[in-house]
């Protein structure tokens, strides 16, 4: 199996103190990055398909990990092939220049030129949390597609047996491939995602892998190919950000004697009656 994974280097939410509004703009100096974690568990999807559960080392198929963004965004392409993807892609942009219509569309372009038989995304990125580039994508390339998967099991004959999480339990449906998934937090649990390779029993550790040393240092070696925006998708922005401001800041709260006037109060002041 050839599945073709997106990653996305996003800001580190436990940073988000160092973001500054001054005036029109947003000012990340010192801000840290990290790779969208809806992503990560996709990646340990793909690695789970494409192996025997006992014999991690040996890929029993292709990874391919693709990203849009500047040169710093290969260090998140790096962390990928010494955890165990093939290859890797970085399209050459800048934030400013992508919404999720434009990735769509760049994404698009990439898997028309490498033919996956499976294609894997987070569910959402947690900077945006627009949760909308699968979607989009799978409309592009007319793919079958499950959104919020929490078990993934491949079956003989092309099909994928995928359980989706849903309000009050969980939804399963049977894809035909080629086909789009994106992922959610249950997916990296010890019995959620098996290849026809992996013995039923089987059961890994919970959560994603990471790579050992000798891992990280042949991952150097990998082949990692640039490709400038240009060259996969003419799409214009669609949105675009006008400016930028500090929210206010809120008033210290007061007392009031009695209910009569916490009533006046929500409606002349707070407005929510």
């Amino acid at each position: 199996m050839k599945i073709l994974v997106a990653l996305k280097r996003v800001s580190d939410p436990d940073n988000a103190n160092k973001i500054k509004v001054p005036g029109d703009r947003i000012d990340t100096t010192g801000l840290e990055y990290k790779v969208n974690p809806f992503d990560e568990y996709a990646l340990e999807t793909a690695l789970r398909l494409t192996e025997n559960g006992k014999t991690p080392k040996q890929r029993e198929g292709e990874v391919v990990v693709v990203t849009i963004g500047p040169k710093e965004a290969e260090t998140t392409l790096r962390s990928a092939l010494a955890t165990g993807a093939d290859r890797a892609i970085r399209i050459e942009a800048d934030d400013i220049q992508l919404d999720g219509r434009i990735v769509a569309h760049a994404l698009a372009k990439i898997a028309a030129e490498e033919r996956p038989d499976l294609i894997l995304l987070g569910k959402q990125a947690v900077d945006g949390d627009s949760n909308q580039v699968g979607q989009m994508l799978a409309e592009l390339l007319d793919f079958p597609m499950a959104t919020f998967a929490a078990t993934l099991k491949e079956e003989a004959g092309g099909k994928l047996l995928v359980g989706r999480e849903v309000d009050g339990g969980v939804l399963t449906l049977r894809l035909t491939l080629p086909a789009l998934v994106t992922v959610d937090l249950r997916v990296v649990a010890s019995e959620s995602v098996f290849s026809s390779k992996t013995e039923p029993g089987f059961k890994y550790n919970e959560g994603v892998r990471f790579a050992p040393l000798p891992a990280i240092m042949a991952a150097k070696k990998k082949p990692l190919d640039v490709r400038p925006l240009a060259q996969v998708t003419d799409k214009p922005l669609a949105t675009a950000y006008v400016r930028f401001e500090a929210p206010s800041k809120r008033k210290a709260g007061v007392k009031v004697k009695d209910v009569a006037e916490l009533v006046q109060k929500l409606k002349s002041e707070a407005r929510v009656l």
